[in-house]
């Protein structure tokens, strides 16, 4: 193989350019010709690609978000558009495509593999919602963005002596919320995963609280639940704390990506690569027990994830 591709899709998250630039970097030591493919499968359906060499990845290891732009293509989701993506690489002589995102995206590169082209999928999403994968690029930079978030409001809600309700991103994941709430020391931790019931889990949590000398509380909740700013008129109208609802949005996405997020994305794009080297295709490269490893697509989407029962359990027990 001598012409891949690499491209990002759907949500961007930090660590994004770290994959990136693994992949060019070990593409080209290994007399590789590597494309940017811009803004996702959109730009593979419009040709909208340009050749990378070791240094157009220069100083990107550090920055958020990505350097090849991300959209999400509904086109590519219909037999037509895939046709045009497969029609596109062989225009531009791509032999093999590195796809960097969430599950819709490896959907996309199951279709591409299928229809032809062999590809690789790199898991990039904030959620960690990945199934075949522990760990997943741009988790942990944000799980330190809403804690750091958070502290903040806490230095105001404490001040006031109010409850603060926040909103964090996962709207089918709670992974975010759960390990960031920890973090802060909310009082209670809404996740879709988990039936919740506003009375007992945070209105009577409250009450406790208050009971132990407690005058000001964070309630961490994932945006899959929704509802915060009723939520903050039921808990200011049944214990008369002055409530605010606080959604964080997309600062969650962005900001310098940690260390762990720019080493794990550096080891992921070189296997990524290594693969389509050694004639593998339709795989997904994941993180299980601190080890690189790889999936067949298939095997990676079938799989289901759940939240660690444990970890939640000790996070209604430690906090009250």
């Amino acid at each position: 193989m001598k012409r891949i591709g690499v491209l990002t899709s759907g949500g961007d998250a930090p660590g994004m350019n770290a994959a990136i630039r693994a992949v060019v970097r070990t593409g080209c030591i290994n007399d590789m010709e590597v494309y940017g493919i811009k803004r996702g499968f959109q730009g593979l359906i419009s040709g909208d690609m340009e050749r990378l060499d070791l240094r157009s990845v220069s100083d990107i290891i550090h920055r958020g978000g990505t350097m090849l732009f991300s959209a999400r293509c509904p086109e590519f989701k219909e037999v037509a558009g895939i046709q045009k993506g497969v029609d596109s690489c062989r225009e531009h002589g791509i032999e093999g495509i590195v796809v960097i995102g969430g599950d819709g995206s490896f959907r996309g590169a199951r279709d591409l593999s299928l229809s032809g082209i062999p590809c690789i999928g790199v898991p990039g999403t904030i959620d960690n919602d990945i199934a075949c994968c522990d760990y997943t690029i741009g988790f942990d930079t944000s799980m330190n963005t809403i804690m750091q978030m958070v502290d903040r409001v806490r230095d105001t809600t404490e001040s006031h002596g109010r409850c603060s309700i926040v909103e964090v991103m996962g709207r089918k994941a709670g992974y975010l919320a759960l390990n960031a709430g920890i973090a802060v020391g909310a009082t209670a931790i809404l996740v879709p995963e988990f039936d919740y019931d506003i009375e007992k889990d945070i209105i009577e949590r409250m009450r406790r609280t208050q009971k132990t000398g407690k005058r000001h509380f964070i309630i961490m909740v994932a945006e899959g639940i929704g509802g915060v700013e009723e939520l903050s008129r039921q808990v200011e109208k049944a214990l008369g704390v002055e409530s605010r609802a606080v959604i964080l949005g997309h600062v969650q996405r962005g900001g310098t990506p940690t260390c762990r997020d720019r080493v794990v994305a550096s080891q992921m794009g070189y296997r990524a690569v290594k693969l389509l080297l050694n004639g593998k295709d339709n795989r997904v490269v994941a993180m299980q027990h601190e080890q690189i490893i790889d999936f067949d697509i298939y095997e990676a989407l079938s799989m289901k994830k759940t939240i660690d029962n444990e970890l939640y359990s000790l996070a209604h027990e430690i906090s009250i």
